[in-house]
């Protein structure tokens, strides 16, 4: 059995479109979905080009030429004895909300002929959540799909309750005729009809354009930043020459994934996007990493995340979104599903980290820039941020901050998410409330970052010192409950009986970078993350091999992920560790390499030595943000670093 062909994607203003190589869509779901996507739907389902009839025979697949534009060819039937009658040149391209598509007929033939082209269009207004369950079905009661022939092309109308969207396709000539097509499961659909004369060795031009009309607001088109410069070593060499043009792929698909969302006073911020298929929204964690890591490159993006997260902080008790005051969204929705709470991820909060990150970055930032408006503009969200950590967060009540498992959410809430993914070496998840080690780690660097920000911009040294206080108190029960002697390295969480979760995870290696470890013990962790049961040879694994739940194709259980070892590398950085960053960055490096300079959002776990180039991940976003703002925390790191402390 062959593996299925590769979708085409292209991606431009937070619209995104999946094709078939040869240029059609048929509204497939699950692992690899196709159509038009925008605001969390799909605005077409069905996009099937005929030519005299029949389907047309692909002379060149539908090939990227940018991000947002492909272009094919195709013919009608032939044989060596009787060519093509003539050929049909395709260009397709995505735009803020809109697919378009010019198709070029050229005859090849003396005399004057008349081609027939047939469209099939549909749309069926899936919501995201709908396309990726495997075997889960959505009740939409009195859901309403129409369809109207308008004066060039065809209307599509869907009505559930107060929603309302449409999928509208103009042509550029008139269709000759539009009839019904046959409906597939859930979707309305229409066949346009074309009769284009061509004069003997002529021409004739077919202009399509698709607009979907998502309900409410529909944001402005996004205008990208200019590229960032990256600074790297006056040195030759295919490595550097790699690490610049993957940190140059990075900074493209920041770009393509930057997205309009509203900042702390209703202004439009642009900040990333977590990733393509699934998270083409604003991401707690993921958003705040990847301002993180472009910090030295690209401040604006931090202070726009910042601010689009504050605007979203929790302010009242909610169980089914997981909202508490203080706390920082997990993701956004903006899809039926969402609307009419089907599911919980409207504005979830289901995230144990989030919150000390948003305190992580407004330091970072401040630090960076030397601005202290930012700081100043966020005081009163950053003291919300810490009351949560201290009161639902759970440092005040448990010592940690700690996370429920969340049935009708996520079981797992902090960035290895998936089921499973938090484990003791026998496979068994533990059971809340769970305190995973990263989040310990996290908090202390918040508390610290905010004293800093409480003594120098906010002018209050009693807050300061509290935090400082409960900090060093962090620090000191976070070593005595967490380190395993027997496997000198830290445990990958506490359970809820306070029972070590003893699997060897990636996860410590975020511990380097947050400082929560003393320097002696970070380094022996560092170290021990370069084993060869951790470090693949392209990137270090989320969990060690050789323990019973590790699967090298797992989402959070043997794979490995850029962004995880970015974390990791900064962390190596901070404590010296200048041997193991340059040999994680030449892994990373030259995985990348291995995929057009674009790190996946997720690498299979297989070692090195036993494939030329790195397995994918089959459910890999790309791109992805905080996969793409990788190779600069791999540049940063690189570079000179302040000594460990």
């Amino acid at each position: 059995m062959t593996a299925a062909a590769p979708r085409v994607q292209l991606v431009r203003d937070a619209t995104f479109v999946r094709l078939h190589a040869d240029g059609e869509i048929s509204g497939t779901r699950g692992s690899a979905p196709d159509g038009l996507f925008f605001q969390d739907a799909r605005h077409l389902s069905r996009w099937h080009l005929a030519v005299d009839g029949t389907a047309p025979t692909v002379l060149v697949p539908a090939t990227p030429e940018t991000d947002d534009t492909a272009a094919g060819v195709l013919t009608p039937e032939g044989t060596r004895d009787n060519p093509p009658a003539y050929t049909v040149f395709r260009r397709q391209s995505v735009t803020a909300g809109t697919f378009t598509e010019h198709l070029s007929l050229v005859s090849n033939r003396p005399d004057a002929l008349t081609a027939r082209l047939d469209l099939t269009v549909g749309a069926d207004f899936a919501d995201l959540f709908e396309l990726r369950a495997d075997d889960r079905h959505y009740a939409k009661p009195g859901a309403e799909y129409e369809s109207r022939d308008t004066a060039d092309g065809v209307l599509f109308d869907y009505r559930r309750a107060d929603w309302h969207a449409r999928t509208d396709i103009s042509c550029d000539p008139a269709p000759d005729a539009v009839a019904p097509a046959p409906a597939w499961e859930g979707d309305i659909a229409r066949t346009l009809t074309w009769h284009l004369p061509l004069d003997a060795h002529g021409r004739a031009d077919l202009r399509l354009t698709v607009r979907a009309h998502p309900h409410g607001r529909t944001p402005p088109p996004v205008t990208a930043p200019a590229p960032a410069a990256v600074r790297h070593p006056e040195r030759a060499g295919g490595a550097t020459d790699d690490l610049t043009r993957t940190c140059e792929r990075g900074l493209a698909d920041i770009d393509l994934l930057t997205i309009p969302v509203p900042g702390v006073d209703g202004e439009d911020v642009r900040v990333p996007a977590a990733g393509i298929p699934w998270f083409l929204t604003l991401f707690g964690r993921d958003s705040l990493l990847t301002a993180y890591f472009l910090l030295p490159y690209r401040p604006a993006t931090a202070a726009a995340v910042l601010s689009a997260l504050a605007a979203t902080q929790g302010r009242r008790h909610d169980p089914f979104s997981g909202e508490q005051p203080g706390r920082i969204v997990h993701e956004t929705r903006h899809g039926e599903l969402a609307h009419f709470r089907q599911v919980p991820y409207g504005r979830y909060y289901g995230a144990v980290d989030a919150t000390p990150l948003f305190l992580v970055l407004l330091h970072a930032h401040h630090e960076a820039t030397g601005d202290p408006r930012l700081a100043k503009r966020l005081e009163r969200h950053a003291r919300r941020a810490v009351d949560w950590m201290l009161t639902d967060g759970g440092l005040e009540q448990h010592g940690y901050l700690v996370y429920d498992p969340d049935p009708g959410g996520l079981v797992n809430q902090n960035w290895k998410d998936s089921a499973g993914a938090v484990c003791f070496r026998d496979g068994t998840q533990a059971e809340g409330p769970v305190a995973v080690c990263e989040a310990q780690g996290y908090a202390y660097d918040a508390l610290l970052r905010t004293a800093e920000l409480a003594d120098g911009v906010w002018r209050d040294e009693a807050y300061a010192c509290r935090l400082r206080e409960g900090a060093a108190r962090l620090r000191d029960r976070f070593t005595a409950d967490f380190w395993m002697p027997d496997a000198d390295f830290p445990a990958l969480a506490l359970d809820g009986d306070g029972r070590q979760v003893d699997a060897l995870a990636s996860d410590a290696g975020h511990l380097l970078w947050s400082g929560i470890l003393d320097p002696e013990r970070s380094r022996r962790v560092g170290r021990r993350l370069l084993e060869p049961d951790f470090f693949s040879g392209w990137a270090i694994r989320t969990l060690a091999a050789g323990q019973r739940p590790y699967h090298p194709l797992s989402y959070h259980r043997g794979s490995a992920w850029p962004h995880d070892n970015a974390v990791v590398v900064l962390g190596l950085a901070r404590q010296g560790l200048a041997a193991e960053v340059r040999t994680v960055a030449e892994g990373l490096v030259a995985a990348a390499a291995h995929h057009g300079h674009r790190l996946p959002e997720v690498l299979a776990g297989y070692d090195r030595a036993a494939t030329a180039a790195p397995v994918p991940y089959p459910h890999s976003c790309s791109p992805q943000a905080w996969a793409a703002a990788t190779p600069l925390a791999l540049r940063t790191a690189l570079g000179p670093q302040p000594p460990a402390s």
